[in-house]
């Protein structure tokens, strides 16, 4: 089960869309693969409360119920936890579980938590379900022994499995999209897509399905070579991660196979490594133009920028006939001494000339950015909100659009700057006091959709600029943004 956001028994949910939750997705597929009867549930997509999960998962009375655990929704997941039959054995992993494990062990919420799993979870937890005892032979397994209250965890008898931890990811199974309610899925509605559906009377997601294409998420490849303090993902935070890339051909075959089962046409690669590395850019180009994917499917990927800087003309030609439609890109800050502090190996100078070489070739571009940073002065903000506006700029004379998505600081645990706030002598129980925070109208307003994943805070004032004024900032760039994507859709239709 993946926990709400906020619990919509107080507040319904206001979104069209969630991102889904394709790690779970993986652990599902894997366990019914391997003969057990699983269930799983996305509150987020459903827009359930707490106390619906809850009556949910105990109303299906399964043997155990597992969960993701992420610092911003900790605290609805230990609730609903709390709220489920004693007789309900309970499993959790993710991000902040690998994180504090002894914090989430001591969590008298979490008292039927029998399997605290560490990592990738696909092969440890078919494991479990087959058999409970077996926790105390797997590797990165943790739970609280009842009688000392210690910290116990389980001891390979020999060598471990290296697969336990990190399985070759060329032998899993494709994700059962059965399990994943938003997930393939019509492309995101636009403001005319609304207005079509409203005068109509019809369904908006079917409204949609009729205009575009069919979208689906796919993971290319696990793990990051990258060190950004700010990110979960960090390989000083992932010692023990494998970095594995799926081969082409495994990938291509996944994206048959949900185009002749739902229709798909349009991918979105939503992994750190797709346009990440040069050499994977190149292998998998190379199985593209072999399978002509650019004559039957359009795609979407997240990249680096330091790596697409790399890239000569004749290689961007190559990612538009294959397929490329936008590239994600961390850009996170236009002040350089940020992306210095950030660890992001790029300067605001190379994200304009990469960006301007993208879009010159008809290649959208998704600017992710981050304001609030720690240590960040007026001088930074204001440099960010130029180099959005520049980047900007560039669109309005090239093929290719350019969109900025910002948001405001949050550190998560495990992260490299989280351990340079706590030793600066910041209280990991103020870092963790995770708020939603709604920049708008209770969070309705249109340019306030498709946020919700990103719109939390710890309500600390971590740089220069007070909080106030970082949300007015960062409301201000979302409307423009907004005011922006409108009028392109205008145009368009």
């Amino acid at each position: 089960m993946n926990a709400p956001l906020r619990d919509y028994d107080q507040r319904p949910r206001t979104n069209d869309y969630t991102l889904p939750v394709l790690g779970m997705a993986y652990i599902a597929t894997y366990a019914q693969q391997a003969g057990f009867n699983v269930g799983l549930l996305d509150a987020e997509a459903h827009g359930l409360g707490i106390e619906q999960t809850a009556k949910i998962v105990n109303a299906a009375r399964p043997r155990w119920a597992a969960m993701n655990l992420l610092a911003p929704t900790y605290e609805m997941s230990a609730r609903i936890a709390a709220g489920l039959d004693p007789g309900i054995a309970l499993m959790a992993g993710g991000h902040h579980a690998k994180a504090m494990p002894d914090r989430i062990l001591a969590d008298p919420r979490m008292a039927n938590l029998r399997a605290l799993v560490l990592g990738e979870g696909e092969l440890r937890v078919a494991a479990l379900l087959e058999d409970e005892q077996r926790r105390r032979e797997l590797p990165g397994v943790l739970w609280r022994d009842p009688l000392l209250g210690t910290r116990a965890t389980g001891i390979p008898a020999g060598r471990p499995d290296p697969h336990m931890l990190g399985p070759d990811i060329n032998t899993l199974p494709y994700v059962n999209r059965a399990f994943l309610p938003q997930d393939p899925y019509p492309a995101l509605p636009t403001q005319a897509d609304r207005r079509l559906a409203a005068s109509r009377g019809t369904d908006l997601l079917r409204t949609v399905a009729y205009r575009g294409h069919v979208e689906a998420n796919v993971v290319g490849s696990r793990g990051c070579p990258y060190n950004c303090t700010f990110c979960g993902a960090a390989v000083s935070a992932n010692p023990d991660l494998t970095i594995r890339v799926r081969r082409p051909e495994n990938i291509i075959g996944e994206l048959d196979h949900l185009h002749d089962e739902y229709g798909v046409t349009a991918f979105r690669f939503v992994d750190d490594l797709f346009l990440g590395v040069r050499r994977v850019i190149e292998e998998q180009m190379d199985a593209f133009t072999r399978h002509r994917i650019g004559e039957r499917y359009v795609w979407d990927a997240t990249g680096r920028i330091n790596v697409l800087d790399r890239l000569n003309d004749r290689e961007l030609d190559r990612l538009v006939q294959n397929g490329l439609r936008e590239v994600a890109l961390g850009i996170e800050s236009g002040s350089d001494r940020i992306l210095r502090a950030m660890d992001k190996r790029i300067d605001a100078e190379m994200t304009e000339r990469v960006a301007r070489r993208l879009v010159s070739h008809g290649i959208g571009v998704k600017g992710y950015f981050i304001l609030g940073f720690p240590g960040e002065s007026y001088d930074d903000i204001r440099a960010t909100v130029r180099h959005i506006h520049n980047l900007w700029s560039i669109a309005d004379s090239n093929p290719g659009d350019i969109r900025a998505s910002t948001f405001e600081f949050r550190p998560y645990p495990g992260t490299p700057v989280w351990t340079s706030l706590t030793k600066a002598g910041y209280k990991p129980d103020d870092l963790l006091a995770y708020g939603d925070v709604d920049l708008t109208d209770q969070g309705a307003g249109e340019s306030m959709r498709q946020r919700d994943e990103f719109n939390f805070s710890v309500g600390i004032q971590f740089g220069d600029v007070p909080l106030t004024e970082v949300r007015t900032i960062l409301a201000a760039l979302t409307r423009e943004q907004h005011q922006r994507s409108q009028t392109a859709e205008g145009i368009a239709g």
